[in-house]
């Protein structure tokens, strides 16, 4: 008894119909849909938004400045110090030298709040009598301007200050920078 071979099927298995979860096979090989692409896409807008308030959040410690405007919010009287002069963080420290051998050593700073005021301004100070007129003539006649720490009220630590612009702000010597200073950083 010979065996005979069952007939070939010739004829392409049909395929069931697709619904509207189930992946269709694109030309590169990859299965996705169009809600696939929705929700990838939701997840990558809602991380940049995300990303967004984290990056621009105001300060959670205390340690961390995240702009200016929280150091013009710390000056002493900020709406003085912002419409006659410009805020300021003041570091002090002590540096001691000595010569045999020669070294250099320097104390660990403290930083606080501070105002710088433009020269044009200094009839401020004069009015409150918070400096003299001889000290008003000296700070002057350097070509300095004045600058303070602790509110004007109080007691402030007022100190004839020099604009030192030898080094320059390397931030804004970079290509593509505009290239001279505003008018209005000269105090």
């Amino acid at each position: 008894m010979r065996r005979t071979k069952p007939p070939r099927y010739t004829s392409p298995r049909p395929e069931p119909p697709r619904t509207a979860y189930q992946p269709s096979k694109n030309n590169s090989g990859f299965d996705l849909n169009y809600l696939t692409m929705a929700i990838l896409g939701g997840i990558f807008i809602l991380g940049i938004g995300i990303g967004i308030i984290f990056s621009s959040a105001t300060n959670f410690t205390p340690e961390s400045i995240h702009s200016s405007i929280e150091i013009d919010q710390q000056a002493p009287n900020p709406e003085l110090c912002r419409d006659f002069g410009a805020s300021a963080i003041v570091t002090n420290m002590r540096v001691f030298v000595t010569l045999d051998p020669f070294n250099v050593f320097i104390s660990q700073p403290s930083m606080r709040p501070g105002c710088v005021l433009r020269r044009n301004n200094w009839s401020i100070l004069e009015r409150q009598n918070l400096v003299t007129s001889e000290q008003v003539r000296d700070c002057k006649n350097r070509m300095n301007t004045f600058g303070y720490t602790g509110a004007l009220e109080s007691d402030p630590k007022i100190t004839c200050i020099y604009q030192n612009d030898a080094a320059g702000n390397l931030f804004l010597n970079t290509p593509g920078a505009p290239g001279a200073r505003p008018e209005s950083d000269s105090f």
